[in-house]
């Protein structure tokens, strides 16, 4: 549980930070995808954004997360700090 809050706060707080300056540059009614108008109102997509984001966010967390014990520290029989 530790390690998923470690995780899911900080790649929350990344995610909001993106979508305000993503959004900021970057109107919702303009958005395509493959060429195809987005048919969404501008709540859903903010939405649907903020998700994606923190979806990515979360993917570069995790990675991080694993990343932290390496192969020394295992066989020294270290554990991650969560």
């Amino acid at each position: 549980m530790r390690l998923a809050i470690a995780i899911l706060w900080p790649s929350f707080l990344a995610a909001i930070a993106v979508e305000g300056l993503f959004f900021s540059l970057v109107d919702p009614r303009d958005l395509a995808l493959a060429g195809n108008h987005i048919e969404l109102s501008v709540s859903a997509v903010y939405t649907l954004g903020f998700f994606c984001f923190w979806l990515f966010c979360a993917l570069a967390s995790s990675l991080t997360c694993y990343l932290l014990v390496t192969k020394a520290d295992d066989a020294r029989g270290c554990q991650a700090p969560f």
